[in-house]
């Protein structure tokens, strides 16, 4: 068959430097790309992007201004479909706006004749019902409906679409691959575990800091070789190793009760046993602040041989993936640190602010550790350190899983591919 080159417009909350949904950006491009090379189909991505320079520059696509009406529609006419997705497009908890301007392009795509393809999104909370019909119109007029969870099948379900044109998958973050040596090397940002003690987290890091190597406790011999290679050696390293316990919050209650029960925890924690607490800002500069928050309540807790260390300024999903992968356990709010950790078989533990949270682990027959509006820190020290003592149990029971997970997160970019070949 002759070789074709479609472009596909991908709306999404892009540009934004938000870790997690530019960590599904790059994992639809990585997978529309590796389907594309086991067909006659070349991809040409045109992103709508907050910051369309910033979005080039990250991942060599074309990239056009979200908010410019102009652009938007001269993309979509050149064309030949729109990806909407993923995350958590349609939902009306954070605002009012986000529900109409997605479904405004998929509607301004689907007027111009384009096939729309709706790639594992998680729908909802809708809590205004003025919302439904919407939703409901522009859904059954897509060419392909994909969602992350079974709520958001549910939902759509009680719309009135049929079950056959709902495909529930994985996240697209599941299938997203460590960073190629090369890309690491030469990228700009800083990746390097910066401990810092009580004084680092009160003062903001101005302190004196001590670079540190955030790789965990010896490789289990039950963790697959792909994980394996992810851990440096131990020469590599001059410090003791402890176990690394990747820390994911953000603001949620007003008056951040979770934030201090998650502190309580983590110090109840450090003085049971040595641990490297490594902080995971998902979200800038809004996640750096909730960390630093937790960081100032904990203290010194060197003393006892414990470390604490945070990312800062790190956007490249890739590289918070590599992150994420030297750590032994991860604690997270945010959605897609719970998905980096399981897809790089690190036992995630979920603090629960969203239905999405406790979707995502049923997936995993887990569910979280509690919620934000009471979750107890003596529960969570508990639960993290079981997790840890009995790493390779869990590695054992939930390694085909996920296996299982990542090859599935790859569906939506097959079937977009399948149906541009059909369309030659």
């Amino acid at each position: 068959m002759v070789p074709t080159t479609k472009k596909l417009v991908i709306s999404g909350y892009y540009g934004f430097r938000n870790s997690g949904d530019e960590a599904v950006l790059k994992s639809i491009l990585t997978a529309l790309e590796e389907e594309s090379q086991r067909s006659n189909v070349t991809i040409e991505p045109i992103v709508l992007s907050i910051d369309p320079a910033w979005t080039t520059s990250m991942y060599g696509v074309r990239a056009v201004h979200r908010m410019k009406l102009k652009e938007v529609r001269e993309a979509l006419k050149e064309s030949d479909g729109l990806i909407s997705g993923g995350g958590s497009l349609l939902q009306d908890a954070t605002g009012l706006k986000s529900i109409p301007y997605y479904l405004g392009v998929i509607k301004l795509a689907q007027w111009l004749k384009k096939p729309t393809f709706i790639y594992a999104q998680g729908i909802g909370p809708v809590n205004r019902k003025i919302f439904n019909p919407m939703i409901k119109s522009v859904f059954k007029s897509c060419t392909y409906v994909s969602v992350r969870d079974e709520q958001s099948a549910d939902y759509l379900r009680r719309l009135g679409l049929k079950w056959n044109q709902i495909h529930v998958v994985p996240d697209p973050v599941m299938g997203l691959p460590l960073p190629e040596k090369a890309s690491v090397q030469n990228s700009g940002e800083n990746v390097a575990s910066d401990t810092v003690d009580a004084t680092d987290a009160v003062d903001g890091g101005n302190s004196t800091v001590v670079a540190h190597d955030a790789s965990g406790v010896d490789v289990d011999a039950n963790i697959t070789l792909e994980q394996q290679q992810v851990h440096p050696k131990a020469s590599e390293t001059k410090h003791v190793k402890l176990p690394v316990i990747g820390v994911s919050v953000r603001f949620w209650e007003a008056d951040r009760k979770e934030l201090t029960a998650i502190a309580a925890g983590l110090k109840k924690l450090a003085a049971r046993k040595a641990v490297h607490l490594r902080f995971m800002p998902f979200h800038l500069p809004d996640d750096v602040q909730a960390s630093r928050f937790i960081m100032e309540m904990l203290g010194d807790i060197t003393r006892k041989g414990s470390e604490i260390s945070i990312t800062e300024d790190l956007t490249d999903p890739q590289l918070m993936l590599e992150e994420v992968s030297r750590c032994d356990l991860m604690i997270g709010m945010r959605l897609h640190s719970l998905i980096y950790a399981a897809s790089r078989y690190v036992p995630p533990v979920g603090i629960s602010y969203d239905p999405k949270i406790d979707q995502f682990l049923l997936r995993l027959e887990s569910e979280p550790a509690g919620d934000t509006g009471s979750l107890d820190g003596d529960k969570l020290a508990e639960q993290v350190s079981g997790l840890l003592d009995q790493r390779s149990q869990w590695l054992k029971q939930h390694e085909d899983r996920i296996t299982a997970l990542k090859q599935e997160a790859r569906e939506p970019a097959k079937q977009i591919i399948t149906y541009l070949g059909r369309k030659g």
